[in-house]
């Protein structure tokens, strides 16, 4: 039978086993709670994004919104038959054009838009491309004009200061690359002494109407193209 001494020494082992297995439990615990909690915060930073990983959003078509609902822009590429225009007046050539395509008219209220080709009265004014004559309109502006809207619908010619119409003439009318339109002339608020075409190219959209705003593009630059 043991001492008692022994018996003392026996159960303070006992309970430093004891005690030790508590700490192993406990910091094992303790060391899983926390590998777990880095775990879960490395999750969280991932499925929460920064400012500087922010998901890339689809790329915005609100430039061709922009155009469709009007907002054309005058730099807007030719299309091909623009890009073959004929210079709307017999007898004048490329070195006769003057670009005035940007000067002020009405006291500096508006700009021109367009091209005015000199010639005596009376010469003959030919379509510059092939469309549709959308409008033969005489206005207190223009005098004599006409309309004629490409084939594709997306761009419109404007003749002006007539002196008079083609015979037969009519809107609704198809007309060829170099069909004759009418004669040159100072109908409108063009100088009786100085007769001329106003000849304006403008692009707008396939179901706008004639009269509906529309962007302006220089025509000169067109007319003289390949023919310097």
């Amino acid at each position: 039978m043991a001492s008692p001494f022994v018996e003392k020494l026996q159960v303070a082992a006992v309970t430093a086993t004891l005690v030790s297995a508590g700490w192993i439990v406990a910091g094992a615990f303790v060391l899983d709670r926390a590998e777990t909690a880095e775990i879960e915060q490395e999750i969280a930073a991932k499925q929460t994004p920064t400012p500087d990983s922010s998901p890339t959003s689809a790329p915005s078509d609100n430039g061709q919104e922009e155009e469709a609902a009007g907002g054309l822009s005058a730099s807007t590429p030719p299309e091909s038959e623009m890009a073959n225009l004929m210079i709307p007046v017999i007898n004048v050539s490329a070195v006769d054009l003057i670009d005035n395509y940007s000067d002020e008219r009405g006291g500096g209220t508006r700009l021109h838009q367009g091209i005015d080709i000199a010639a005596p009265a009376g010469t003959s004014v030919r379509a510059s491309a092939p469309g549709t004559i959308e409008r033969l309109f005489r206005s207190d502006a223009g005098g004599n004009t006409v309309y004629v809207r490409s084939e594709n619908r997306e761009t419109i010619y404007y003749y002006a200061h007539l002196e008079d119409y083609a015979p037969g003439l009519n809107e609704g009318q198809q007309v060829r690359r170099g069909q004759r339109l009418g004669t040159v002339g100072s109908s409108g608020n063009a100088e009786r002494e100085a007769p001329h075409l106003h000849f304006e190219v403008m692009r707008t959209t396939p179901d706008a109407e004639w009269w509906e705003p529309a962007a302006s593009v220089n025509p000169y630059p067109l007319l003289v193209g390949q023919r310097r």
